[in-house]
């Protein structure tokens, strides 16, 4: 039997989603009391991301065999991560440079609070190619857990499952026993999902009571843009490869991750379902190695919706400040921003300070006038980070089964019957 619609996490997320934003705009001060819920939501999900992504990684490494199949996997997987943020920049800056967003803006720099931006940004320096990768190792062991950095914990799982044959049969057991506790660890995701309701619900009413939606009005523009660019990304660029490579509806494959979609559009972090996603990617007929593998590694190196985010507001800032800038220096941009994105996950404050601190290296104006900048994008950049995270989410997705499909790693037979039956009961 069909269980009844009140019941479907879809239908109840959007629900508390509706109320979320009705409370915020009827009472305001009521609804930004209402933050610790999604805050807690966010919490209960991230304490299971480290412990979930080791026991998949481990045994995903195992699974492949050898050493070589999983530095093809991860070869393919930054391959397809460096294209596909490659024309999330591109298509970015393009189409700012078509509409030009917030050239007609006529901004008092005397009338713009550049206090919080500040604060946000004072201690901020971009971090050097050498920093990025000496900040992968952890300080230790147990460090890499309670830390919750995921390339930290990719790292100690790959050494972990590289160790374990040497054991023989008592690997063998220990890989039995982490293959049983991943199955836990799941189903204690699936309870915390369970929950999720109350985070959107209390995420969306802060968002909406905060900061207001009518107070926004001269941004607008901006915010619109980005989400039609986000729009447009997905099918110019992902739903070719879906439907030419994988041979499969790019369609069916966002109605199959709908509740995760919402769940993210409520929450505004694409981490709040990573290992329901991973799950489902599975029950697709991706192999489980490979997704223990792209997946945690796409969420620091394939952030498609903060690369179009990036590109958007470095150029709208110059546009809006109206700050004059060459050619040679949009390219220069590109470039370094196509290195900043690899480490937005992994940055306090994410998105936002790496937008930042790419500005400040990169000197294209005074400071005075940066400050004026951020400050404007620092205002939207709430509502913008929900459209950076569904983006991202749909980005890691798809460049799971083009890699899985790359692989001989796909059961499309699987694959056609899953997006056919739809969102899979958890």
């Amino acid at each position: 039997m069909k269980k009844p619609i009140y019941k479907d996490l879809f239908v109840q997320v959007i629900v508390a989603i509706l109320l979320g934003i009705l409370l915020g705009q009827l009472a305001p001060a009521t609804a930004v009391k209402m933050k610790p819920l999604g805050d807690a939501f966010i919490n209960l999900i991230k304490m299971m991301i480290a412990p979930i992504i080791f026991c998949t990684i481990v045994s995903g490494v195992a699974g492949m065999g050898s050493m070589k199949q999983v530095g093809r996997v991860g070869a393919k997987a930054l391959l397809c991560f460096e294209v596909i943020t490659t024309l999330a920049l591109i298509i970015g800056m393009v189409l700012v440079e078509i509409y030009k967003p917030g050239n007609s803006l006529h901004i008092d720099a005397s009338q713009i609070d550049v206090s919080m931006v500040k604060a946000q940004t004072e201690h901020v320096e971009m971090a050097s190619v050498q920093e990025f990768f000496m900040h992968m190792i952890p300080t230790t062991l147990v460090g890499a857990f309670s830390s919750g950095e995921i390339l930290q914990v990719l790292l100690v799982a790959v050494f972990f499952a590289a160790a374990l044959p040497a054991l023989g049969e008592r690997g063998k057991q220990m890989l039995g026993f982490l293959d049983v506790f991943s199955h836990i660890l799941f189903k204690m995701v699936d309870l915390i999902t369970r929950l999720a309701p109350f985070g959107a619900f209390g995420a969306m009413a802060f968002t909406v009571g905060k900061f207001g939606i009518a107070s926004l009005r001269d941004l607008g523009e901006l915010v619109l843009m980005f989400y039609v660019t986000c729009a447009l990304f997905i099918m110019v660029a992902l739903w070719p490869m879906m439907k030419f490579y994988c041979k499969l509806s790019t369609w069916g494959f966002l109605k199959y991750i709908r509740e995760e979609i919402f769940i993210v559009l409520g929450t505004s972090s694409s981490e709040s379902v990573l290992p329901r996603l991973m799950e489902k990617l599975e029950l697709l007929g991706c192999s489980k190695p490979v997704v223990g593998m792209v997946v945690p590694t796409g969420y620091s190196f394939n952030l498609v919706g903060s690369s179009i985010y990036f590109t958007m507001g470095a150029l709208f800032i110059t546009y809006a400040t109206h700050t004059p800038i060459t050619f040679w220096q949009e390219i220069s941009l590109l470039g370094v921003l196509l290195v900043a994105s690899k480490g937005a996950a992994g940055v306090s404050g994410s998105a936002f300070i790496v937008l930042a601190a790419t500005l400040s290296t990169m000197k294209i104006m005074p400071p005075a006038t940066l400050d004026v900048g951020l400050a404007l994008i620092f205002a939207v950049d709430r509502f913008m980070s929900t459209g950076r995270a569904i983006t991202n989410l749909i980005g890691n997705g798809i460049t799971t089964i083009v890699v899985a499909k790359w692989e001989n790693a796909l059961d499309h037979k699987m694959a056609e019957k899953a997006l056919k039956e739809g969102s899979p009961e958890l």
